[in-house]
């Protein structure tokens, strides 16, 4: 490999969940038939993980629990996500050992991409090598064993991850552009590539196309027309060029006329505990919308079920004013989704939506009207204390005054006024600790719960999580 082009390395943590449960019970995934599951809630159960040794018995990770063979002998163990994210932490500290956070992608609790070009200069070492002392280093550490693709850009190193690394006896593998062409352009099935799924599949079907080369022979015009600007990127993934770096990764800030959040939830959550995880969403899309000094005058909700075949619920909703209140816009989504949600179906992702987004120092604001949503009762919404816990190394934390932190601006007619709320003083200065300290520096203690997520989504840019 020519290490003077760039070279970036893509670490999954095998079956994590799984490996995690064997680990702190001492015994071998790969040896060890065991499925992360919550066995009170029956047969109809949905497998979060399996170990190594079950899926070499043909088990499919995400199944349901009365799909494993009767024959087959297995040790169920009920999740536990803390445990989960502590495990992941101590990985990602791992892997800080050998490179900077500059060049670390976070891309989901058991997935990382690492620019590690300038590093194999400065370790006196090649790619491979440097992949074998990482995973060495984490499995020394933890007890996980990890896989690594290694690639010239982003896409070879995950797809040398997802295709290559399982065969592998050093479970890992490695993909420049020749190589991919020889290795991985006649593929099969291409739903295995990254990034294209059933429904993309599907539609390349239409044009002759059953893989990556498959591809590169429909003539890009039809692409264009089939998908939109969507076909610049599977257009390029065909050729196996990537011009996104994690630079690009880093620095992307997006112009916005809304602002979501979405997640895919560890578990399935009963109605009632999705309401906190609901709440730490609303809460980080807050601090965004005073970041981009925005308010906003319509949310949305949309609900996923663990049952894929019920419908999916949610919509949007409007309020009465535009706003950046945490308390008015919580209150809001909480109302809303005791409205929309399915009580009896177990939940298993949340997305929601600030819309209609308007620059605060461009929209009037009258009195407390901010306060009150369309339809309600005329009950205004007041501000709770609310209890923090503080991760940060700092021996304490003012989050009482300004501190010359956000500081009301005027307008030239008035309207807004010079002075913060209270409320308002409190979110400029949680926005300013977790700038300075990382996000996970000051969190709500409810989100110590078992239900709740924010911590381990503080620490993911995108992607998917758990397995």
């Amino acid at each position: 490999m020519n290490t003077k082009q760039s070279v970036y390395m893509c670490i999954d943590l095998k079956s994590f969940y799984a490996s995690v449960e064997c680990a702190d019970l001492g015994l071998d995934p790969f040896t060890t038939p065991l499925v992360v599951a919550d066995a009170s809630r029956g047969k109809g159960a949905i497998t979060l993980a399996i170990s190594p040794a079950l899926k070499n018995m043909g088990v499919k990770n995400r199944s349901r629990l009365f799909q494993i063979p009767p024959h087959i002998e297995y040790l169920t163990v009920k999740p536990h996500m803390k445990r989960y994210m502590d495990v992941s932490a101590s990985i990602y500290g791992v892997i800080l050992h050998f490179v900077s956070p500059e060049d670390v992608h976070v891309y989901s609790i058991d997935e990382y991409f690492i620019d590690i070009t300038s590093y194999l200069n400065l370790y006196n070492t090649r790619a491979i090598p440097l992949a074998e002392t990482i995973l060495a280093a984490i499995l020394d550490k933890t007890g996980i064993y990890a896989t690594a693709g290694i690639g010239t850009n982003l896409f070879l190193a995950k797809i040398a991850l997802d295709i290559l690394a399982k065969h592998a006896p050093n479970f890992i593998g490695w993909l420049d552009e020749p190589r991919f062409k020889q290795t991985i352009w006649h593929h099969q099935p291409i739903t295995d590539i990254w990034q294209i799924g059933k429904g993309i599949a599907a539609r390349l079907r239409k044009y002759g196309a059953f893989d990556l080369y498959g591809v590169t022979q429909i003539p890009e015009q039809k692409l264009y027309k089939e998908f939109g600007v969507n076909a610049e990127l599977i257009i390029d993934h065909s050729w196996g060029r990537e011009t996104c770096t994690i630079a690009d990764i880093h620095a992307y800030r997006p112009s916005k006329h809304s602002i979501s959040n979405g997640q895919i939830l560890l578990r399935d959550y009963e109605s009632e505990e999705a309401r906190l995880p609901l709440r730490e969403m609303v809460e980080n899309l807050t601090l965004e919308l005073l970041q981009i000094k925005a308010v906003t005058k319509r949310i949305s909700l949309h609900i996923g079920y663990a049952d894929e075949s019920v419908r999916s619920s949610g919509g949007m909703k409007s309020l009465a004013e535009y706003t950046d209140s945490y308390q008015a816009l919580v209150s809001a989504m909480l109302t809303y989704y005791d409205k929309v949600i399915k009580p009896d179906e177990p939940i298993r992702r949340l997305t929601i939506g600030f819309e209609e987004l308007g620059m605060k120092n461009a929209v009037p604001r009258e009195g407390n009207l901010f306060d009150f949503l369309e339809n309600s009762s005329g009950n205004s919404i007041h501000a709770n204390n609310n209890i923090y816990a503080s991760n940060s190394n700092s021996n304490s934390i003012d989050i009482s005054g300004t501190n010359g932190i956000g500081r009301g601006e005027g307008t030239a007619n008035g309207v807004f006024p010079y002075g913060l709320s209270k409320e308002e003083h409190m979110q400029q200065a949680m926005l300013s600790i977790k700038e300075r300290f990382g996000k996970n520096a000051i969190l709500r203690a409810a989100s110590l719960q078992e239900e709740g997520t924010a911590r381990l989504r503080n620490s993911l840019v995108g992607g998917h999580n758990g397995e």
